[in-house]
């Protein structure tokens, strides 16, 4: 009988604890706030249980289309997807605890200082900034799960469309009586901005990560989130001191929308270029064989797999090869730099994880 092989390393584990215990104690907070602010001022009024049932309604109509928004970036992003559960607890942090926060921040201001305040100043600055929070979490907790540009705009796309959801609860049950008009606005024709105000966070950050700098650390991420900021405030704004723009408003947004897509595809397109350059080395060595290679660099590559006789050890597989190329890619660069890079530790846990993934889709095929 076989020996089991011996456990891989993990030198991100301890890290990940961490952010776990962050991410669970900002989502209570969230819900409590939430709470606070949108059901119990409620509970002492007579007409409570009709309250809720708007609240349910309202809920339901703001999540149902949820599943079809993250579907998109979410099959756009092929050769190295993001973990399930990462992505849970960006649009998690987004849903609950950015939102709870916000919304306290922004009730406050805009009974200090007026509803234009509130709107054009106080929710860019806020509200992008509790959406970031998620992804600088992810920054310093998982860091082997954040590559680079792709991998910040779709945790912001995520913690975006988190918020969103929650965000048009509150609008459906403001304005009830418009229903209908506020559902097409918010969830057909505009789902996209508030991904599109975080992605701008996301990409700041994923800039600063290829980059390495010590400088570009906080650079980069600054300047995405004032980006960020800055179109949202325009997004609210305009209309408020232009109501005659609000359709040429509209027109611009949208397009934006779409313009952060195509640069999506347009960024994974080169995220699977960098994959297939740094494994091919890989396969000289004789870690990985041809038909591995292939199967790693190919788009959709982990479906393949596991839809193949190769199961779930061989999506799994394909992710350590493609973790493994991006990490070896982080560490070239930081080398070049003369830096020292986290990545480098993840490299030998890597390949034993290749070995291993690989014993278990052999044992499957006997």
């Amino acid at each position: 009988m076989n020996a089991a092989p011996p456990a891989v390393p993990d030198p991100d584990r301890g890290r990940r604890g961490v952010g776990l215990t962050l991410l669970i104690v900002g989502c209570v907070i969230g819900i409590v706030l939430n709470l606070l602010i949108f059901v119990l001022p409620a509970v002492a009024d007579p007409q409570f249980d009709v309250y809720m049932a708007k609240l349910a309604r309202s809920a339901l109509l703001a999540y149902l289309p949820v599943a079809l928004y993250l579907s998109i970036p979410w099959l756009i992003d092929r050769y190295d997807p993001e973990p399930w559960w990462a992505l849970a607890g960006v649009f998690a942090w987004g849903a609950l605890f950015a939102t709870g926060v916000s919304a306290i921040i922004n009730t406050v201001n805009g009974a200090l200082f007026g509803e234009f305040f509130s709107m054009a100043v106080s929710a860019p600055v806020f509200e992008e900034a509790t959406k970031g929070m998620a992804i600088l979490g992810l920054v310093v907790f998982l860091r082997r799960e954040f590559d680079g540009a792709v991998d910040g705009i779709i945790y912001g796309i995520f913690a975006g469309i988190g918020f969103a959801a929650t965000e048009n609860v509150i609008y459906y049950m403001r304005f009830e009586k418009e229903l209908d008009q506020i559902f097409v606005l918010r969830g057909v024709l505009t789902p996209w901005l508030h991904p599109l105000f975080t992605a701008m966070t996301g990409l700041g950050f994923g800039i600063a990560r290829e980059h390495g700098a010590r400088w570009a650390k906080v650079l980069f991420p600054v300047g995405g989130y004032l980006l960020g900021v800055f179109l949202h405030a325009w997004w609210n704004g305009i209309p408020q001191l232009f109501p005659a723009a609000f359709i040429l408003n509209l027109l611009v947004g949208s397009m934006m929308a779409l313009t952060l897509l195509i640069m999506v595809a347009v960024l994974v397109y080169r995220k699977g270029q960098t994959i297939k350059k740094f494994l091919q080395d890989e396969v000289l060595l004789g870690n990985i064989s041809q038909e591995e290679f292939r199967l790693i660099t190919s788009y959709g590559g982990r479906i393949r797999a596991r839809m193949s006789w190769r199961g779930k050890p061989g999506a799994d597989f394909v992710a350590a090869g493609a973790r493994l190329a991006l990490s070896k890619w982080h560490t070239a660069r930081a080398m070049k730099g003369s830096k020292a890079t986290l990545s480098m530790d993840f490299i030998v846990p890597l390949r034993q994880e290749l070995g291993r993934l690989r014993n278990e889709m052999m044992n499957r095929r006997r």
